[in-house]
């Protein structure tokens, strides 16, 4: 690992490095990071629902999220991170790379946010003996290598009675075709080498490596792109994208 990474046990340098070389580039909505630009309407209204659900808030509220603390691990550059906390939540965004944290802090301080940014793993966060209402792991399990080994780490960061929110990508061969063949190699979506294959995540795989961590699966949502209209959207197919959201069961 390089001097601006933090280390993990549960995570691949070779990937943090590669996004961290991205890291002035997370706001260009039509940089390599447009792809989540794009799902992120999607993604945000998945989290804000199963939250609102979990707590029993009003998603239509302002403010719905007010009084939460939410952990996004591998937070990127705040995409997600800067809507929950205008949505009220109390934000902690963690990822390894440490220029990716410095570009996510100059962003929420040119956007008067407050948010809790720092170049730390999920094993830190452990050692500090934090916890969360929420914690979110969006578009990383399928960046580390071993994915039961890295739930487990997790699973304390979530308060009892807490909930988490992942999303990934199934391991079937049509998300091969539209993630990696048509995303990496024919649209140029995604630089290419973005995702391995191999380390996709079927749901009842993920659905196991939960619960051996503590937590229950309560939904899988999967999310959808309709080439005509250009959109994502929610819906029950699974078969490339998908969400998931689990509860702490003690």
């Amino acid at each position: 690992m390089t001097q601006g990474q933090a280390q993990s046990s549960t995570l691949d340098p070779d990937e943090i490095a590669r996004f961290g070389k991205l890291a002035a580039e997370w706001w260009d909505a039509e940089g390599p990071f447009r792809p989540l630009h794009r799902i992120n309407p999607v993604r945000l209204t998945y989290i804000r629902d199963q939250i609102c659900r979990h707590f029993a808030r009003d998603p239509k509220a302002p403010k719905s999220l007010s009084g939460l603390s939410v952990l996004d691990i591998g937070c990127g550059g705040g995409l997600v991170c800067e809507p929950l906390t205008r949505l009220g939540a109390s934000v902690t965004g963690i990822d390894p790379a440490r220029e990716t944290i410095e570009a996510a802090s100059a962003h929420a301080r040119a956007s008067s946010l407050d948010i809790d940014y720092e170049a730390a793993t999920a094993e830190d966060m452990v050692a500090k003996g934090n916890s969360y209402d929420a914690v979110l792991l969006l578009e990383v399990v399928e960046h580390v290598p071993d994915v039961p080994a890295f739930l487990k780490a997790v699973a304390p960061l979530v308060r009892p009675g807490g909930i988490m929110i992942l999303s990934t990508l199934n391991r079937t061969l049509k998300a091969y075709a539209l993630a990696i063949v048509g995303a990496e190699y024919i649209l140029r979506w995604l630089p290419i080498g973005t995702h391995q294959w191999e380390r996709f995540v079927r749901p009842e795989e993920l659905a196991s490596a939960l619960s051996a961590a503590g937590l229950k699966l309560t939904d899988k949502t999967g999310m959808v792109y309709n080439p005509l209209a250009d959109e994502w959207r929610l819906g029950p197919d699974t078969d490339v994208n998908y969400f998931a959201t689990a509860i702490r069961r003690d």
